[in-house]
């Protein structure tokens, strides 16, 4: 068993709305491993940073995604830091994966003041940059295609997706 399609990127760049709108346009499943987090531990994401901090929330992401690769067949939407793990990485190297990238100004714009977000707190605009130059590389290490999202709706990044996965059948 394995995904579809596997979406990555940073916040704001859409993953869990184009992982929706694409698994419902090819009749498979969707899965986002931050509501497998949230799902297996009973609280937010957020709550688990807040609680338990970075690296205990980094280590159940490593294994829902690990879980998800393995045990889903449909398409799978990771959190935005999912790549900082190198195992993740490696795994991600065997399947289809396609980075919804994002500028600096589309990203800040749409996260806006996302209180959901905790790695995003204070001042938006320089935490978002500083993630963006430390994932944006390794979003394109294991993107097999990238999509940019800044001027396109989810429906035409939808699009765009599905003549990806045609194409590469």
């Amino acid at each position: 068993m394995s995904p579809v399609v596997v979406l990555v990127g940073p916040p704001g760049a859409g993953k869990t709305t184009v992982a929706e709108s694409l698994a419902e346009r090819l009749g498979v499943p969707f899965r986002d491993t931050d509501q497998d987090v949230e799902a297996g531990e009973g609280v937010s994401v957020q709550d688990i940073f807040i609680d338990h901090g970075e690296a205990h929330f980094r280590a159940l992401e490593e294994r829902a995604v690990a879980a998800a690769l393995s045990g889903h067949d449909g398409v799978l939407a990771l959190g935005g830091g999912a790549v900082l793990s190198a195992a993740t990485r490696e795994l991600l190297r065997q399947h289809r994966v396609i980075f919804l990238d994002v500028s600096l100004p589309a990203a800040v714009a749409r996260v806006g003041m996302n209180g959901n977000r905790p790695l995003l707190l204070g001042n938006v605009r320089a935490q978002m940059k500083n993630l963006l130059d430390q994932r944006r590389p390794l979003y394109a290490e294991v993107a097999r295609f990238t999509i940019v999202t800044d001027d396109l709706d989810a429906a035409h990044v939808t699009d765009e997706a599905l003549t990806l996965i045609k194409e590469d059948r």
